[in-house]
């Protein structure tokens, strides 16, 4: 226990709490930035088991705010560097390292296998399907997202709101770290606090972070927060589903602006302008909305809403 001495002589940990963290199963989802103090931290704390799901690979220009990573794994997966770094920060932790994208096919295994779920990908679909699954599972979620100067964290599902309580209404076009930049450091506090709120529900410590928001504004040299524990779940949300997962006799609408090769033979491209005035068959079981991010097609989704009373689903092509 000498490894952990310095956080089990809090009463809030213990043996027990130590106990508790050593059979935990955490589901980490992406490997990037906010990941970086997410691994350290609940590696470090004993943590017993991590299973880490990312499809990315080092690059050169992650480095800034990535410094888990080194030169030498410039075009390796980013799983399986972090997966080596970890075991040699504690071998006592076992982490499985996923090479593969987080999809509507592939969360419901991985979350009904974990304890608690960490969004670090840090995209609509990604953080929107961890969210449903894990409502649908009761399995609490810790989401985080940072951009430029700021960022936030909250907890999730679990007994708590989800996502799509709090945030109901996505913006119309959304930035990301590539067109509008990001400091190291302000992803760092937010991953830091990512992990903490990780070990307060491990710890069955009150309050619950589940529940809790915190923003933090770098710019501003400012930290705030509040509880949404009553925030209502939207009436009809449309949920996401991967390309698999399509239907024979869905409707499916490829909403991409440019000319797009066909990612499905019943595929028909439509732009979303054209969309108000798009017949729509009365013998489709379901309308599937597609575009690259899912942003898009979410927002098409409230377009066809008042004329189509039956399900809609989105589709995030992330590698088109």
């Amino acid at each position: 226990m000498s490894r952990y001495a310095r956080q089990t002589v809090l009463p809030q940990v213990g043996a027990e709490g130590q106990a508790r963290l050593t059979a935990a199963h955490v589901l980490v989802v992406g490997a990037g930035a906010l990941a970086v103090p997410v691994l350290q931290y609940l590696v470090g704390a004993g943590v017993g088991r991590i299973t880490l799901v990312d499809g990315d690979q080092v690059a050169l220009s992650n480095l800034h705010r990535q410094p888990l990573y080194r030169m030498g794994d410039l075009g390796r997966p980013k799983v399986r560097a972090a997966a080596e770094a970890m075991a040699a920060l504690n071998p006592e932790v076992t982490l499985a390292p996923r090479a593969e994208w987080l999809t509507p096919a592939n969360a419901p295994a991985l979350l009904a296998d974990c304890d608690i779920a960490l969004d670090c990908a840090d995209t609509f679909a990604a953080s929107l399907t961890l969210s449903d699954e894990a409502r649908a599972q009761g399995k609490p979620l810790i989401s985080a997202s940072a951009l430029g100067l700021s960022g936030y964290v909250g907890g999730f599902c679990g007994g708590a709101p989800s996502l799509r309580a709090l945030f109901p209404d996505l913006p119309q076009t959304a930035a990301t770290c590539d067109t509008a930049g990001v400091l190291g450091p302000v992803v760092g506090m937010i991953g830091a606090a990512q992990a903490q709120m990780a070990l307060s529900v491990l710890l069955g410590l009150t309050p619950s972070p589940l529940g809790q928001l915190l923003i933090w504004d770098a710019a501003q040299w400012r930290m705030s927060g509040f509880r949404f524990d009553s925030a209502p779940e939207p009436a009809r949300a449309a949920g996401f589903i991967a390309e698999s997962q399509i239907a024979p006799r869905d409707m499916v609408i490829d909403l991409r602006a440019e000319a797009p090769a066909p990612f499905s033979a019943q595929a028909r491209h439509v732009p979303p302008e054209a969309l108000p005035d798009l017949p729509l068959p009365a013998d489709a079981p379901r309308i599937v909305l597609a575009c690259r991010t899912g942003l898009r097609a979410h927002h098409a989704a409230n377009t066809l809403r008042p004329r189509w009373p039956g399900e809609i689903a989105l589709i995030a092509l992330s590698d088109a």
